[in-house]
């Protein structure tokens, strides 16, 4: 049996760069209220990073697996996670 990491590694994404799927509703949000920069730590894809110059979370929608934690992750309901159009997003192999 393969390892999860294995299986991940499989996984394709056809970006949209139209219609971005994930975006942060407030960047102040992050900067002042989020001390915590929880979604660095709950995404298993590593979609988020928080850029301490810029002070703002930057969103790699690349890395998406579209699990849904970012939809409940949030303490501050700060990011928008929509359904990717059809024929974009991620791409199971061993679903």
């Amino acid at each position: 049996m393969k390892a999860l990491t294995d299986k991940l590694f499989t996984v394709k994404y056809v970006e949209d760069t139209g219609h971005p799927h994930i975006e942060i509703v407030d960047q102040t949000v992050c900067a002042t209220k989020c001390k915590g920069k929880y979604c660095t730590h709950f995404c298993p894809a590593g979609v988020y990073e928080w850029n301490e110059e810029q002070k703002k979370t930057l969103v790699s929608f690349g890395n998406c697996i579209e699990c849904g934690a970012c939809s409940i992750g949030c303490p501050f309901d700060n990011i928008a996670c929509h359904t990717p159009r059809g024929g974009f997003g991620a791409q199971f192999k061993h679903g």
